[in-house]
């Protein structure tokens, strides 16, 4: 079950479960730990999605698309 926290949002592609679990209001670093997940543990078909930077509208279904606040803490995962 995906770690509910009011504000934020999550959809998109099978196995989006597991992803949201892990990611969802931690930020990426170079270790694990209870707020921080490791960016090297990313699938490779990935990117990091910053406020109010462009990203292409290209879909595709392997790719991890992962939303961040400003201050880099996860609030969107999909795929697409």
């Amino acid at each position: 079950m995906p770690l509910v926290v009011p504000g934020i949002q999550s959809e998109g592609g099978a196995g989006i479960d597991a992803w949201t679990t892990k990611l969802m209001g931690k930020k990426l670093g170079d270790g694990h730990n209870e707020t921080t997940f490791a960016k090297q543990d990313l699938p490779q078909e990935h990117r990091v999605i910053q406020p109010d930077s462009m990203s292409t509208m290209d879909f595709k279904p392997e790719r991890l698309n992962i939303h961040v606040d400003g201050e880099g803490t996860v609030k969107n995962v999909k795929f697409g």
